[in-house]
């Protein structure tokens, strides 16, 4: 059911997996907030670590988790979710040696998940974009050499009504962090009620509607050897 918060495409997991994660490879998300990526990357035989600020959330996941398991293939390797702040995630997932970085960060303030001060969404954007470069850094730290990291992002508005150029600041925070920019993929999201909604904002300000998120995708060494690594090219049924 939906609970006000945006929902992971699981569509779009499953490719990302099938894609750019090794059949039984290890998957680690630093920004864990919701069950899809987890539950999707069990049904496929993936081994993922998400890690996540709110106890609340890692409940609601496991929860969700226990929901579903008796529905999938005996076998299914069970998501781990840790509770804790991203930031640590060097120590979190010390034990973690991962083929695939995948998660769908918080987009800076647009929505607010807490108060805790820990909590990037409820920090200004110079603060959060310091902190978020710290949490990527990590995680690529804990991927493989050659091995491939995928975000979904999408651009937000400051105060003001300017973008913040999230999209680019994420592209430049993987770069620094070693993993260079390979694809990108537009995700192309349902309208719904934006024509509505658009419509008041461009009569007022011009400002477009968006009906797309940028999936982001890095490597980490050599794209040839990631490749490689992956595997055959995985098809569902």
């Amino acid at each position: 059911g939906q609970n006000g918060t945006s929902i992971f495409d699981p569509v779009l997991a499953e490719l990302a997996y099938r894609w750019f994660c090794a059949p039984s490879g290890v998957v680690l998300d630093p920004f864990a907030g919701g069950s899809v990526r987890g539950i999707v990357a069990a049904a496929l035989g993936r081994h993922y670590v998400g890690v996540d600020l709110r106890p609340e959330q890692i409940e609601a996941n496991e929860q969700q988790w226990r929901d579903v398991s008796p529905r999938l293939m005996a076998g299914c390797p069970a998501p781990r979710w840790i509770c804790g702040d991203s930031q640590d995630i060097g120590t979190l997932a010390g034990d973690v040696a991962a083929d695939f970085v995948f998660s769908c960060p918080p987009y800076a303030h647009l929505e607010v998940y807490s108060d805790d001060p820990k909590d990037l969404s409820t920090m200004g954007y110079k603060e959060f974009v310091a902190a978020y470069r710290r949490i990527i850094a990590a995680a690529v730290g804990r991927l493989k050499k050659d091995r491939f990291a995928c975000f979904v992002v999408g651009e937000v508005r400051d105060a003001k009504g300017y973008y913040v150029n999230f999209v680019s600041d994420t592209i430049a925070a993987f770069e620094a962090a070693g993993a260079r920019h390979y694809n990108e993929a537009i995700l192309v999201t349902a309208c719904g009620s934006l024509p509505i909604r658009a419509g008041r904002t461009f009569e007022g300000g011009r400002k477009l509607g968006k009906t797309h998120q940028n999936v982001l995708v890095f490597c980490k060494g050599d794209w040839k050897k990631a490749t490689e690594a992956v595997g055959p090219v995985e098809f569902g049924d």
